[in-house]
């Protein structure tokens, strides 16, 4: 049986914080232990987004280096350490999360380790509004956001027509309807406009003020099922 309740589930990089300065730190760090120099106008935020071996496979590439396994473990090493601490939460999503939190369970759907996701919402003091918190694992089969919203669904019993996903990226955008669920692109983070739009985001918004609004509305719909 399906749940009765809404659901709001939300990526985490360019949506919930501005993570590419530490993103970009250990990107270096992790390409500096492989022998790389690395330009220092190097400018990853169109990068930002999908499972961290995506990225450095692009990084990579450039200096025609296949090591991404080890790239991966030296970045994670290093983000581990330091790098999700430079971190910022975007002004005003406290006060959305609060007050979505009202009204909705709120999911993290992040492609980021679990580990570091949970770290970073624990030290902005963000966790406990959060009824699951869900990102990439060691086994790598829910690394893309349509397995891993899949994944959510499942383990949360989430019924698809009362939940919305909530992210900067096409790759929200489509893991949410390739799960037959509606999406929020916002316009803060890393993605442009065209590209949530030829997503085909079912709504679009420019400032976290407008998030909780935006997400009561589309929660509270009546779909056909």
């Amino acid at each position: 049986m399906s749940s009765d309740f809404s659901a709001i589930l939300l990526d985490l990089d360019g949506t919930l914080i501005a993570s590419e300065p530490g993103i970009l730190s250990s990107c270096r760090a992790a390409l500096r232990s492989l022998g790389h120099e690395t330009d220092p106008a190097m400018d990853i935020a169109s990068i930002i987004g999908p499972p961290m071996e995506d990225v450095m496979r692009y990084l990579l590439q450039q200096f025609g280096d296949d090591r991404v396994t080890q790239g991966v473990d030296a970045y994670r090493q290093d983000y581990g350490a330091r790098g999700l601490l430079l971190s910022e939460v975007y002004d005003g999503i406290p006060e959305a999360l609060m007050a979505m939190s009202q009204f909705a369970k709120l999911y993290l759907a992040t492609s980021k380790r679990e580990t570091f996701a949970r770290r970073i919402l624990e030290n902005k003091g963000l966790d406990a509004l959060f009824a699951g918190i869900y990102g990439s694992t060691p086994a790598g089969n829910i690394d893309h956001k349509p397995e891993l919203i899949a994944h959510i669904m499942r383990e949360d019993n989430l019924d698809r027509h009362r939940c919305i996903m909530v992210g900067d990226r096409r790759y929200d955008i489509a893991g949410a309807h390739a799960n037959g669920m509606r999406s929020i692109g916002v316009l803060w983070g890393y993605g442009t406009r065209e590209e949530l739009e030829s997503a085909g985001a079912d709504r679009l918004i420019e400032s976290p003020a407008e998030l909780a609004e935006a997400a009561n509305g589309m929660t509270s719909l009546d779909l056909p099922k």
